[in-house]
């Protein structure tokens, strides 16, 4: 059986981390979304991938090849206009069997629940309970069958939301080519299911129970830290004499841990970063390759991309840090409002209390630089000495 995932989106509520990479691409402890989920399959038992990209798609060419990093295959087909789901569906009728697994490249899905669809012997759509539906579909059941599919709707008929993977036959075809462009100007895949719900034919559905649906900037945190669980502790760089390492850490090659460092796991850092010496690294944090956590600098639950330097008296708290940032000393993130009540970004609640910025790459900020909590600022945006930056910030953008 072969997988088929979907990775040709842009994402744009993730703006600004996807200004320049598809969202599956962002990283997750340490590890594109993607990867954690063909790592998932994998152990499922799939070896053959298709990849369906578009948007920055030489990101993912590169990164994952021909899969034989992981034991797999890989093959790619680039969808050169996004025109939905069933459009892309469509572009990999030549290559898939009658039954194939089909995934969304932005979500992580446990091992058994990935086997629980694919036991399936007729299409299958798999189901979570989720308290908020707002931003997900909603399907309707009747006893083993689907009967109904519903995307975003005010008064939904159930609290089972779509994740999103599939099993699939090759009965999806020919619904997909009767099916209609969408208000949205594209070609959904859920018209196609409910065309052949329509034509009376059985659309089964599976509960699975471990789901992470990466929505917005700020469900990156949740997902990190519900990934970091798992991190295993090894160090493969050097650490001197002095620090201390509590719980579960992760050191990649090259990295040196310098005098006086103190972190606390679970925490993940990459290869060929230069850490300390007098930092303090708390739960739930990522640090990407090449990255520099100087003197003085405190940063928790986070996750700082590769490339990135926090070189002197930082706090960085609840934020995602883009690739290649640089701030100066002094620079600062706030990740509580002084009410305490829940942040919200853009208009958006974010249904967290504590969240502090979510930074492009490329971002540079003087000495004592403040960041206000749920600000976004655009990638190669510059944040002036003494300056306060706050709310929404366009990329290229000079706050000073």
């Amino acid at each position: 059986m072969k997988a088929v995932i979907l990775a040709a989106g842009e994402g744009k509520r993730m703006h600004p981390l996807t200004f320049t990479r598809p969202k599956v691409m962002l990283p997750i402890a340490n590890k594109p979304i993607m990867e954690h989920l063909l790592v998932q399959m994998k152990e499922a038992g799939i070896s053959d991938f298709i990849f369906v990209v578009g948007y920055h798609g030489e990101t993912i060419r590169e990164h994952f090849g021909d899969g034989h990093k992981w034991g797999v295959r890989t093959e790619y087909v680039t969808q050169r206009k996004q025109l939905g789901t069933a459009h892309a569906v469509k572009l990999v009728e030549r290559l898939v069997g009658d039954r194939f697994i089909l995934a969304n490249g932005d979500i992580v899905a446990a091992i058994s629940d990935i086997e629980k669809v694919m036991a399936s012997k007729c299409i299958t759509m798999s189901l979570v309970e989720a308290e908020d539906t707002r931003d997900l579909g909603v399907v309707e059941i009747d006893g083993d069958k689907v009967v109904g599919i519903y995307e975003k709707v005010e008064k939904p008929p159930s609290n089972l939301a779509n994740t999103g993977i599939y099993l699939l036959t090759g009965d999806i075809f020919p619904a997909i080519d009767k099916t209609r462009e969408s208000r949205r100007g594209e070609y959904e895949l859920t018209d196609s299911l409910e065309m052949l719900i329509k034509e009376g034919q059985d659309l089964s559905w599976v509960k699975i129970d471990s789901w992470l649906d990466v929505s917005y900037p700020w469900d990156l945190l949740e997902a990190n830290e519900a990934l970091m669980t798992k991190v295993n502790a090894v160090n493969q760089g050097e650490v001197e004499e002095n620090v201390v390492l509590k719980g579960t850490v992760a050191i990649g090659a090259g990295t040196v841990v310098r005098s006086n460092s103190y972190i606390v796991g679970p925490v993940v850092i990459g290869e060929n970063c230069e850490i300390g010496p007098n930092c303090y690294i708390r739960p739930s944090t990522a640090i990407g390759d090449n990255c520099h956590v100087g003197g003085a600098v405190e940063v928790k639950n986070s996750i700082v991309m590769r490339n990135s330097k926090l070189p002197h008296h930082n706090y960085v708290g609840d934020s995602v840090i883009g690739e290649g940032c640089n701030f100066g000393a002094g620079t600062k993130i706030a990740n509580l409002r002084l009410d305490h009540a829940n942040i919200t970004v853009a208009d958006i609640n974010t249904g967290r209390r504590k969240l502090g910025a979510i930074v492009g790459g490329g971002v540079q900020t003087g000495i004592n630089a403040s960041i206000n909590v749920g600000s976004t600022i655009g990638d190669h945006s510059f944040i002036g000495p003494g300056a306060i930056a706050n709310g929404v910030i366009l990329p290229n953008s000079r706050i000073l």
